[in-house]
Parts: C-alpha cells; structure tokens; sequence
C-alpha cells in the first residue's frame, strides 16, 4: 500500500499520515461494531464488516484524491499493516472460544491463525507477481499497483457471501431462568458497561493497556512500511517484496502453530514472553545488516518466532472473561492494539524520507516491545487461565 500511495504522488510524510488515519478510522468501527456485536448479533456485525471492506477497496482504487482516499481509510475497513485490524478477528475469536473446550482453546486458535497467515503469505505472493506481470506486460507500476488494491475490495464480496452462510451456533444464547447459575448472579443491561463488559472490566483495560504499548512499537514496522525500507535501501522489485513476505508470513503461521504446544507446558504468558523477546532482538538487527540476503534472513528468523504470541495472546484473553464479554474484550484489546499501531507510522514516514535514520524504526519498535514483555510478565505471570490452574 505504501508503494502504491507513493506512485499516486503522496510523500513520504502524507504516506505515513494515512496510514495512520487508516488504523484510527478502522479502529473507530471495530469498536462500535465488537462492543455490540454480542447484543445486535455476531453475524450481522461480520457482514457490516465486509461490506465496509469492499467500500475501502474500491474507492482506494477509483482515486488518487487525498481527501477521497481520507474518507475510505477513516469509514472503510482496510489495513496497511499486512495484518488485520477490522472487526472481524474479534468476533470470530469469541465464536470459537463459545464452541470448543478451554483445553482445546489454545490449539484452535494455532490452527486459525495459521490459517490465516498462509492466507497472509499467499496474498502477499499473488499481489506482488501480479503487479510485476501487469508492469511487464505494459501496464504502469500505477496502473498494475491499482489493480492489485482492487482486488482487496473484490475479495470483499467473497468474505460477505461466506459470513452469509454462518451458523446460529455462533450467537449468544441467553439462558433461561432455570439454566442460569444459581450461585452467580445475573448481569442486568445497568451493570454492562458500555463497553459491553461487566465483572472483567479491569483485566481487560489493562491487557489493552499493555496490548496497545506492543502494537504502537510495532506500527513502526508494519509491513507495507518495512517493504518500502527494502524498496528504498535495497531498491528491491515488487515481485521479489512479494516472495520475500509470502515466506515470512509462512514462517509466522507455523511459528504460531507451535504456540499451542509451548504452551501447554510453560503456559499461556510464559510463552507470550520468552519468544517475544528473541524476535525483538532480531528485529533490531534487520537494519545492521550489510546486504539483502542478511537482511532477509535476519527478518525470516524474527518471523519464525515473532508470532507465538498471537494465539496464546488471543486465547489468554478469552479465559479470562464471561462468554457474553468475549466479543467486547476481543473487540477493545484489538482496538487499543489498533490506537497504538495508528499512531507509530507517521513518525515512521519522516524518519523513512531521511536516509540517515532508515534504521531507527527497527531499533524503537524492538526496544518498546522489550519494555512491554516485561511489564506483561510482570503484571500477568499471576493469574493463569481455568486450564492451567490445576498446575
């Protein structure tokens, strides 16, 4: 997106001022949409969401207005990141989450973000041999680019048609007067807050807390941004971009997928922690590296551990809410996470357009991730999930 924003005419500043509008206007509709998703209905808040993909796609491909593209970041669902940031995540971590066991949990979430980041790995593959053969075909780098971001927005309706044909089971039911616990008594709409939550109102607000810090470091080097580094410092094409992140989104998902079975003998925070902190040392050596091919294994190693701490992080903040909170904390820890993303890349924009401090994003994002490691650690290693309370 950042190579395509800069073949529209955008500076570098401008680049990373929209991306940043990008984040905060996703980050305004995901709050509405998972903090109420649980009342209104899960499925008809997903297909709110593709169709507010779709809106964004196409019109990031119909114009090069700035003020245009403004209003596609800030309504629209898209992200710069290589990452979702929509509100779909949320709610399909609280679906999940209803319909399988704590103990399987963890697993499911390994499964569904690996998934997802083959998906990931795939689409930055097709993107970025498609843009190279429409340029080699005739097509200009503008022309091929907008193409691709149409694309985004055709998936759209594909996502719209699937989340059409969603289950029931995917709903809240409400219990009847003789299901209800009669130990635990129920929560009335005056004691939800607005947030949609209740009785884990304060664990959730400080995991977002802490969520946010992770992700304001690491909107330092979102994807579209750290493949314009090696588009700048390398002077890399777009067809090798493409290759080079369709292999470390494979390394991610497989890195989360051994989550699950780290977990499982060191627990959900431990594994958060101790390989969160390896993957931000690699991080900052990214930019030391004194050629490609160092750069890129250096970046494929982080990756190959940078992720066992989605699913665990995921599924840490499922077990520690009620059912009826799950799609609201998936919902405001995936905002904050966007709040702190949103605000990183416009600083990031001026320190890219000055060639003396190309690197010092890596070196910001690893440190602040250090600090938020530690501080997780700290504030969390205490309160374990229901299924590892037994050890």
């Amino acid at each position: 997106m950042a190579i395509y924003l800069a073949q529209l005419g955008l500076k570098e500043a401008q680049i990373g001022l929209l991306l940043t509008l990008t984040l905060l206007g996703d980050t305004a509709v995901s709050l509405w949409i998972t903090t109420n998703a649980d009342r209104i209905g899960r499925k008809r808040m997903l297909l709110a969401g593709a169709a507010l993909m779709i809106f964004a796609g196409v019109l990031f491909a119909l114009t090069r207005n700035f003020y245009l593209l403004l209003l596609a970041a800030t309504i629209g669902v898209i992200s710069p990141s290589g990452y979702e940031v929509g509100p779909f995540l949320s709610i399909e971590q609280a679906s999940i989450s209803q319909l399988v066991p704590d103990e399987l949990r963890t697993r499911l979430f390994a499964w569904y973000n690996l998934a997802g980041s083959f998906a990931t790995a795939t689409g930055a593959l097709v993107s970025g041999l498609l843009a190279q053969q429409l340029q080699n075909s005739g097509l200009s780098p503008l022309s091929s680019s907008r193409i691709v971001v149409l694309g985004y927005g055709v998936i759209g309706f594909f996502l719209l048609s699937l989340f059409t044909g969603l289950s029931p089971a995917v709903e809240i039911v409400k219990p009847t007067v003789r299901e209800k616990d009669p130990g635990r008594s129920s929560i009335t709409q005056t004691q939800r807050s607005s947030l949609g939550l209740h009785r884990s109102q304060k664990i959730v607000l400080r995991l977002a807390a802490l969520f946010s810090l992770d992700a304001f470091a690491g909107g330092f080097v979102v994807q579209s941004l750290v493949a314009y580094w090696f588009h700048v410092k390398f002077g890399v094409a777009l067809g090798v971009l493409g290759s080079i992140f369709f292999a470390a989104n494979l390394l991610a998902g497989i890195s989360a997928l051994s989550a699950a079975w780290v977990a499982k003998r060191v627990g959900l925070i431990n594994t958060m922690v101790f390989t969160h902190l390896p993957s931000n040392v690699l991080l900052m050596l990214v930019p030391l590296m004194p050629g490609l091919s160092l750069a890129v294994t250096v970046l494929l190693l982080r990756f190959s551990i940078s992720q066992m701490d989605v699913p665990t992080r995921q599924s840490y903040t499922m077990a520690m809410v009620d059912p009826d909170e799950r799609s609201a904390a998936a919902g405001i820890t995936g905002v904050a996470r966007t709040i702190g993303a949103s605000l990183a890349p416009v600083f990031s924009g001026v320190f890219l357009s000055n060639p003396l401090l190309l690197g010092l994003p890596f070196f910001i994002s690893g440190g602040l991730k250090i600090v938020y490691d530690l501080a997780l650690y700290r504030s969390f290693r205490g309160l374990r999930p229901p299924e590892e309370r037994e050890y």
